[in-house]
Parts: C-alpha cells; structure tokens; sequence
C-alpha cells in the first residue's frame, strides 16, 4: 500500500472499521511515525460542529494515507435555503456526496457503507427532503427503504461509469449492513445484549446473512461487495452492550475495539490480495 490512499466513506460504523485499521496499522503504537493529513482534504472542525467532518492520517515511512469521511447516506445533501440557519436539506438520491465527488480522483481503495440512518426518525431529526433529478420526489419520501436502493444503485453506476471511462483507478467496496443486537426491547425500550442470549432467534437480528439492497447494487458493475453481515451476525457479545458513558440504555449497534472491525478489515486485506494474484495472473 505503498503510495496509496485509503478512504472510508459511511456512518459511525464505518468509522469504526477505520479506526480499527488504524490500530491494526499501528499496532496500537501512539508513537508510530503517522500525521495528521486533514486539512489538505477539507477535514477540519467548523464553528459551532461538534466533530469534524472526517480524519486522514498518513504514515511518514510508506506515504499511505489513510481516510474517514463522515456520510451517513453517501448522497449530496444541499440547504434549500443558505440564509436560514433552520432550513431543510435537499437529499439527492441521485448525486454522490460532495466529497467522493471531489477526491475520487486520487483514491486507490474506498470503502462504502450506509444503513442505519435510513429511518423516518433520522429523515426528519436532519430535515432532509428526498429530491431525484434535482426536484422533491414524494414517492421515496414516503417509501425509505426504496430511496436507499436507489442511492445505492446510483452511487454504483456512477462509480462502475467512472471506471469505465478510466477516471478513477480506485478499486470500490460496498460494505454490507452490520447487524444490531437487541434482546428484550429496542434501543430505547430496554433492550440488551449484555448476557448470554443463545440460541438467537431471527426476529432479534436486522436482516437475513446478507444485504440484498448492496448485493444488487453491485451486481454487474466493477465494484466489490465486502459482506459482513453473516459472520457478524454470531457476535452480539461483541457490542459496547452496557459498558459505555450513557446509563439510560444498551449500545447493541456500534462495537468494541479490538473487536469486530477488525474482522471486517481482514476480511478486506484477504479480497484484496485475492484480487492482485488474480491480476497478475492473467498479466
């Protein structure tokens, strides 16, 4: 990976596995030989932000920067109104987010994700309006599962276009929705992972062992599915559970680290090798 540039794109989730990278990278090591390199790329904190929109760190030694960039949905989000402080959000299901737009250019490897954003309660906690071709569209706003298939698809084609057309050498993942485990109630009815609740039914786990919305996204393009749901869905201890600054509640969603992450990312590393023995193979 020398000279190379690594960028994850998605939620808190898929900033998990980037930290995870990093400390996998690192060994842990405070005092690695790794800088900051956020500000080249925009990732500062603004006023009044509670985080900045996303870090990059590169490693002096092999010059590999290593990307997180923070889009819960990975589409191009637009004030309707830039005077009003309270305005509502232009979500364009059809538009890659800004930043993809951007640097896509000088990415080697980026990883996707998006999911659990996808709900009415985010749309309207972000004030974020469905629009396709650039106009409000009534019909995804009230079908959400339908707009994230959408976005994933556009977001795939326009990607597997840029490849084609030689703009990009990036080779592109589409993570797989991690699963959440809460048993005995959601997120904010009680609901815990903090005991041994074998043998889990079904019904307490998000989804079958696969993302079928990814899984089609990718179908027929040049990206690569990174499927974690399965071998993740065994691992309901492996949550922050109880163990984190909020009592109110259980995190059954984000995990600890070391953890399952790390799992994801050798997962990653595996078809990644997988993909250049191929390649010289048929060279």
């Amino acid at each position: 990976m020398q000279n190379k540039v690594v960028v994850f794109v998605g939620d808190s989730i898929g900033r998990q596995q980037y930290q995870s990278l990093m400390c996998m990278l690192t060994g842990g090591d405070d005092e690695a030989p790794v800088e900051d390199a956020a500000a080249p790329y925009g990732l500062v904190k603004r006023p009044g932000a509670i985080r900045p929109d996303g870090y990059a760190q590169r490693f002096k030694e092999t010059n590999t920067t290593i990307i997180f960039y923070w889009s819960v949905t990975l589409c191009e989000v637009q004030p309707l109104n830039v005077s009003d402080p309270n305005t509502e959000y232009a979500l364009h299901l059809d538009r890659p987010v800004t930043f993809i737009q951007k640097y896509l250019r000088i990415m080697d490897m980026l990883i996707l994700n998006t999911g659990h954003h996808w709900n009415r309660g985010k749309m309207e906690l972000n004030k974020w309006m469905m629009h396709v071709d650039g106009k409000p569209n009534a019909t995804y706003a009230r079908d959400i599962g339908s707009a994230r298939e959408l976005a994933l698809h556009k977001l795939a084609e326009w990607l597997h276009q840029k490849k084609e057309k030689n703009l990009t050498n990036a080779e592109v993942y589409m993570r797989s929705l991690s699963p959440r485990h809460f048993f005995d109630g959601e997120w904010n009815t009680g609901g815990r992972c903090d005991e041994d609740f074998m043998p889990m039914m079904q019904h307490n786990i998000t989804g079958p062992g696969s993302d079928p919305v990814i899984e089609s996204a990718v179908s027929g393009t040049s990206l690569r599915l990174l499927n974690i749901t399965y071998v993740s869905q065994f691992r309901y201890d492996g949550h922050v559970s109880k163990y984190w600054r909020n009592t109110k509640g259980q995190d059954c969603l984000h995990w600890c680290l070391p953890g399952v992450p790390d799992v994801w990312n050798e997962l990653l590393y595996a078809d990644m090798v997988s993909q250049q023995n191929k390649q010289r193979g048929t060279s």
